[in-house]
């Protein structure tokens, strides 16, 4: 791929797992890069891995801030915007979710906490982030979604609604801002071997429901959804816009995963039978 040498990029939730090693790719080729997140011990920790992968000449930083507070996310785009003067790329991938189960049994401060960081807080990435790439006439913005923004994933819905969610308004915000040259796309990985994902990914029951259901049968490395948000960051991707691209071994294929087996044994149960 060619060189980011002299292009500015922002990437949310960078302090570890695929914000990470996207950013560390992103430095890699030559891009100035901050990253953000709530936790300033794992920013700078993330900094330093960061620096040391860097090319010759690339800026990195970072910058304290929640993505669902929209001061917070000005202020990120700004630190970007000054280390690399101007923005060419923003990566959103802060994300997670607050409530494993049945729908029927979540609770409303979990749902709203959800759907606040995965949904509002890409949808506050894009509205900053485009606004330097406009004025610019060019940009990539990049949404972090999920397999389970696609498909049903039993007791991981409020998550999934929510990454579908972000899917459209990634759809819609390249259908405006394409005519001025700005592209948006999402990426959909499927389960991957971050330190959140420990638990299922080094031996679960939950990992036995997933295995079958990927073609390739192996989970996936960071790195490896790091190698498409370089694609879609950079001018190899230019005629690409308004896409929510898959990176899972194939499981689209088939389907998703029954995080109720995960459900069952944190609470000792069924959570629908503890309804009743």
């Amino acid at each position: 791929m060619t060189s980011l040498h002299s292009r500015s990029a922002l990437v949310t939730g960078g302090g570890s797992g695929i914000g990470l090693a996207s950013a560390i790719r992103l430095a890699a080729d030559g891009c100035n890069v901050t990253i953000c997140g709530r936790t300033e011990t794992k920013l700078a920790e993330a900094v330093d891995q960061i620096a040391a992968a860097a090319a010759d000449g690339a800026d990195v930083g970072y910058v304290v801030a929640d993505v669902t507070t929209e001061d917070d996310v000005i202020e990120a785009v700004a630190a970007a915007v000054e280390r690399g003067d101007g923005l060419d790329i923003a990566f959103a991938c802060a994300g997670g979710s607050q409530h494993l189960g049945p729908l029927v049994a979540a609770e409303l401060d979990a749902v709203r906490a959800t759907i606040e960081l995965n949904y509002v807080g890409t949808f506050l990435t894009i509205k900053h982030a485009a606004r330097p790439m406009l004025a610019r006439g060019s940009g990539s913005i990049i949404g972090m979604s999920s397999h389970a923004g696609a498909d049903s994933f039993r007791s991981l819905g409020v998550y999934g609604s929510a990454k579908a969610g972000l899917d459209m308004l990634c759809r819609v915000a390249a259908d405006e801002l394409g005519s001025r040259g700005v592209r948006v796309n999402s990426v959909q990985p499927g389960i991957v071997a971050t330190e959140l994902m420990g638990p299922i990914t080094d031996g679960s029951a939950l990992l036995d429901d997933y295995l079958p259901q990927i073609p390739l049968g192996r989970v996936g490395r960071p790195e490896e959804v790091a190698e498409l948000v370089r694609f879609l960051a950079g001018p190899e991707s230019s005629w690409i816009t308004g896409q929510c691209i898959a990176v899972d071994g194939g499981q689209n294929l088939r389907r998703g995963a029954d995080y109720g087996v995960m459900a069952a044994e944190l609470l000792g149960g069924d959570p629908l039978d503890m309804l009743r």
